[in-house]
């Protein structure tokens, strides 16, 4: 499986201080932003929680009920980890800022909640950091934004989600408590805590749309069809290709199924059988993510 759990574990260690610090600073204020913000970072510790076990799920070997293993099972947890996020982040967030617009409170003393929004902002920023540096060691060329779009590693997308999500809800409830406290309305506190949940809104939408398609089931990343090919074009035992499908069965898990013409020539049946094992076994030391490989010789598609 492709890359580790440090990632999910360095923002779950961040979630649970930041978490802890701002729930008593909601208590001190009185704020639905800083309340909101509570909220988020406390659904956010459960989510990543929810990522590793279902890293956990997604590593169990293949089983006869089971023939192609569990790798979509992370798929299947970073689908409810972007639900929770809209249910439990979003959807709060906007109804206690809706309450407190229209029923405007005055903040108490914001010094300590501004301590504890800065000092989260800034291990938010650094978990942030952590998951752009995973982020570009795993894309190589290919364009950040397209690869957070195109890649299969739904854990990493989602947990760098949560935490871009969570460093500018942050600076969002800053703003606004900041300006409830200076101009003594309350209703700044409730527009910060609903743009704190429009973001978490649009940011598990995203999530859902992308791992959705992984979950009913996507093809592999094209540069493997496109080495696949390159390789059936220098075997000198194959004439064409004439079907090529990719299944993305999990991190760092494809399936790979063909229909190939093989060249005139080979003796027995024997004969093929050994063209085609020693195909697998090249396509698997190119491509070791290639982890079922299915050929049918054919003449035609």
């Amino acid at each position: 499986m492709a890359g580790s759990t440090a990632h999910i574990i360095q923002s779950l260690i961040a979630n649970t201080v930041i978490a802890a610090a701002k729930g008593v600073a909601a208590v001190i204020t009185g704020s639905g932003a800083m309340l909101a913000e509570t909220i988020h970072s406390s659904a956010d510790c459960g989510n990543q929680l929810l990522l590793l076990f279902g890293v956990k799920q997604a590593r169990k070997p293949a089983t006869p009920e089971h023939p192609l293993g569990y790798g979509r099972a992370l798929y299947f947890w970073s689908f409810m980890v972007a639900m929770l996020l809209f249910t439990g982040g979003g959807m709060f967030s906007i109804y206690e800022g809706v309450h407190k617009i229209r029923h405007p409170e005055p903040v108490g003393d914001i010094v300590v909640a501004v301590i504890v929004l800065v000092v989260a902002l800034a291990i938010e920023g650094w978990a942030t950091l952590g998951n752009i540096v995973e982020l570009n060691k795993r894309r190589g060329a290919t364009p950040f934004g397209r690869f957070l779009r195109e890649t299969k590693d739904s854990d990493l997308v989602v947990v760098f989600g949560e935490n871009s999500a969570a460093v500018l809800g942050l600076a969002l409830a800053l703003v606004a408590l900041v300006l409830a406290k200076t101009t003594g309305n309350g209703r700044w506190d409730g527009a910060g805590s609903l743009a704190v949940g429009v973001v978490l809104v649009a940011v598990a939408l995203f999530l859902a749309v992308e791992i959705k398609s992984l979950l009913v089931g996507e093809s592999a990343d094209p540069a493997i069809e496109r080495e696949v090919r390159a390789m059936v074009a220098a075997d000198p035992n194959v004439d064409a290709v004439l079907m090529l499908l990719t299944v993305q069965q999990g991190p760092g898990e494809i399936v790979v199924a063909m229909k190939l013409r093989f060249k005139d020539g080979l003796a027995t049946g024997g004969d093929l059988c050994k063209v085609i094992n020693a195909f697998e076994d090249r396509l698997r030391a190119a491509r070791p993510e290639a982890r079922w490989c299915f050929i049918e010789p054919d003449t035609e598609a």
